[in-house]
């Protein structure tokens, strides 16, 4: 038995240096950034509504559009990606002002698609029950019903004023002022914000 062992040592060994080697290249291929310009990008819509890319010679038929800087700085450095769940980065577009409109129309479409996150206009009301929030807003997209935990994290501060709720679907929406508001609804608020 400890013959078999010893004998297999070495085999475990080099598929522990192939899997170094492996992930050392994909570390290496992550940490070079390739940007993605009008000149050596071409994107393009499918016909499922999703967008392609051609990229140094490769073409992938659906990449992922991903904001670094979805609240703060949505226009720049702007991730693409391969559209399966590992989600590996292909390049990034530095800033989207400086690719063709066409392209930043299917780019922006791919975002509302990605980060859609209606904004709260008026708060009709607010129940607590049960650890649970119920809520019943009024947002740009129109009259929504939507529930958060109590506790944890599903309001988080973005700014002096501007919230972010998540419900439990993982839905998210934004409460862009919390002083626009009447007084009134932001009452509603004290338990929440």
């Amino acid at each position: 038995m400890e013959e078999n062992r010893e004998s297999n040592m070495p085999d475990l060994l080099d598929l522990q240096e192939f899997d170094e080697e492996a992930l050392k290249k994909e570390s290496e291929e992550v940490l070079n950034m390739r940007l993605l310009t009008a000149e050596n990008a071409v994107f393009a819509r499918t016909e499922g509504g999703f967008l392609s890319l051609k990229f140094e010679e490769k073409t992938y038929d659906r990449v992922g559009v991903y904001l670094t800087f979805p609240l703060t700085n949505p226009g720049e450095y702007i991730s693409i990606r391969e559209a399966d769940e590992k989600a590996k980065e292909i390049g990034m577009i530095q800033s989207l002002k400086d690719m063709p409109k066409e392209v930043q129309d299917m780019i922006q479409e791919q975002v509302r698609l990605r980060y859609f996150m209606p904004v709260i206009r008026k708060v009709m009301e607010v129940k607590d029950e049960y650890g649970y929030a119920y809520w019943h807003v009024q947002t740009d997209f129109g009259s929504c019903r939507f529930t958060t935990n109590m506790g944890g994290d599903a309001v988080v501060a973005l700014g002096e004023a501007r919230y972010q709720i998540t419900d439990i679907d993982g839905n998210r929406y934004e409460l862009p002022d919390l002083y626009a508001l009447s007084v009134a609804e932001r009452k509603r608020l004290d338990l929440f914000i």
